[in-house]
């Protein structure tokens, strides 16, 4: 599948032809994070539509790193990464730090809950949750019209995300605008902080509002301090949000 070119046979501009294309670096990182099958890729990159989402996938293959092996008894693919692709890893969770340290601030058409959803199920300290079904509703203010909510089940060792009813009363609920939550995510404020100013509402048995914050382990990302903008202010004054934490894994987000 044909690239723009830079007409040059620098490596590193032989590499931007394929990586540096809208999208692309998203889907490769969905895949090295975990994802195998269609729907779970695109539910890491909500904003991406079906069809665009299939070409980069194509193009991925085509380049050699991704592979592309028919579903056993259904439809669909399972992607996997090859050698190529795994070498990836580390460059992108690199950009990733890079991006969290020296990046613009957020805009408000950045906050993003469906995104937010699949970041935070893939971040969950499931063995501090209780053994039995856990049902978490986040209910967002802020973004756009309305309050934006979605669901956390978690269930046999397994979280997933919901972004409508998904038929569970919720053992607990979260509200809060969603820029400060999202803050809070990312390090830049403290998240027990938070909670204990009423900047974050929990609404549920008080042991599991006690236990809550334990169940969050934050971004990945949330280690590595912010060094410029608005939100590194921020951070400044919640001096413990980027520190005393585990070190990230490296699912990006």
């Amino acid at each position: 599948m044909p690239y723009k070119g830079y007409g040059q046979y620098c490596p590193f501009a032989l590499a931007a032809e394929l990586l540096c294309e809208r999208w692309t670096l998203l889907v490769i990182s969905r895949v090295i994070d975990g994802c195998t099958r269609f729907n779970e890729i695109h539910r890491g990159v909500p904003k991406i539509s079906a069809t665009l989402l299939s070409q980069r996938l194509k193009q991925l293959e085509h380049a050699g790193l991704i592979t592309r092996h028919p579903l056993e008894n259904e439809r669909g693919y399972s992607y996997d990464l090859t050698d190529a692709g795994r070498d990836l890893d580390p460059i992108i969770m690199n950009l990733a730090v890079w991006g969290q340290k020296w990046s613009r601030d957020m805009e408000h058409e950045d906050l993003d809950p469906a995104f937010l959803a699949w970041s935070m199920h893939t971040r969950l300290n499931i063995e501090a949750m209780p053994e039995q079904r856990t049902v978490m509703e986040f209910a967002f203010r802020g973004y756009q019209k309305g309050i934006f909510r979605f669901w956390l089940v978690v269930e046999k060792g397994h979280a997933d995300m919901c972004l409508k009813y998904p038929g569970y009363e919720a053992d607990i609920v979260v509200h809060a605008e969603i820029r400060r939550f999202i803050e809070a995510w990312r390090g830049f404020r403290d998240l027990r902080q938070e909670i204990a100013a009423g900047h974050i509402r929990l609404e549920g048995p008080r042991d599991l509002q006690k236990a809550l914050p334990n169940w969050l382990l934050l971004s990945a990302l949330s280690p590595f301090p912010r060094a410029v903008g608005r939100e590194a202010e921020i951070a400044k004054r919640a001096p413990t949000a980027a520190s005393e934490k585990p070190a990230p894994d490296v699912t990006v987000g």
